[in-house]
């Protein structure tokens, strides 16, 4: 997936998107622009440009990419690569009708701030499982978005007290 921060003259934001209703897997959720590994990537970072290309139209060449947080492992078995890149407006967005049903931005701030964050646990398959949330402007963000933008609140927080 691309986490995509966008590059305001005073501050950064997080561009997110929601599935549509109709989608078979994770309908109405709050997600990156991202996807399934095809061969032809090549890489992770090349599959997050393609899916965001085409489920948001951000081209490749308008994303800076600075590089990949740690896996981030999904119940089904899956692995996530977050490909963290840049953005600077005007980014001119073009969002796939049949699988997005709206882009929003969350500014960075928000979501670094872990007091924003709530830990569920769940039983899931005789396992119990801690899920995050975060809730922003009336828009509920759970699952692996939101554990995946915790990860990413605790790296940059720890970068800042490195500094």
């Amino acid at each position: 997936v691309l986490i995509p921060l966008v590059e305001h003259e005073s501050d950064l934001g997080l561009l997110l998107t929601r599935r549509t209703e109709h989608l078979r897997h994770h309908p109405g959720q709050v997600c990156f622009p991202g996807g399934r590994h095809e061969a032809e990537d090549g890489s992770p970072i090349a599959t997050a440009l393609r899916e965001t290309q085409e489920e948001i139209g951000l081209a490749a060449s308008a994303i800076e990419i600075l590089g990949c947080l740690p896996q981030f492992p999904v119940p089904s078995g899956f692995l996530i690569t977050p490909v963290l890149g840049v953005v600077r407006p005007p980014l001119n967005l073009k969002p796939d009708a049949l699988e997005v049903a709206d882009i929003f931005e969350v500014p960075l701030d928000f979501i670094v701030q872990r007091t924003n964050y709530q830990l569920h646990r769940t039983d899931w398959n005789g396992a119990t499982r801690e899920i995050h949330s975060i809730a922003y402007c009336g828009r509920f963000i759970w699952g692996a978005t939101a554990g995946i933008l915790a990860m990413l609140a605790d790296f940059l927080t720890r970068s800042r007290e490195k500094v």
